[in-house]
């Protein structure tokens, strides 16, 4: 079991940046893939960012790269995420979740966390 705290969201002038922070509860968080996604009113979920286990392969969606930042502390249990050049269209509900090495379904979920970005 895996437990999830996203913190670090907030309300930011297009432009501007934040840094997102997922705490994660067990001794095993270096066994998991890390992975950020966002969700806007009215929008379906979408994949913004991955990270394997031990932070030396990442991935992005389009529409963040070269933008956003994803990274990983396993001695701190915390994945992080670096916004920058935000736009008001990254305004979203943005989640971090976890699944195993060896799988490709994200089995853990944390509460979510709110970026508002304002043009």
């Amino acid at each position: 079991q895996v437990q999830l705290v996203e913190s670090g969201g907030g309300l930011v002038q297009a432009g501007g940046s934040l840094k997102l922070s997922c705490a994660a509860s067990g001794r095993t968080f270096s066994s998991y893939a890390m992975g950020w996604f966002r969700q806007a009113p009215g929008k379906e979920r979408e994949f913004v960012a991955t990270i394997n286990w031990s932070g030396g392969s990442t991935s992005y969606a389009d529409s963040v790269k070269g933008r956003f930042t994803i990274s990983r502390d396993n001695p701190k249990n915390t994945v992080y995420l670096q916004l920058n050049s935000l736009k008001p269209e990254d305004t979203a509900v943005y989640y971090c979740a976890a699944r195993g090495k060896f799988t490709t379904t994200y089995a853990y979920w944390g509460q979510g966390t709110q970026v508002t970005v304002s043009s």
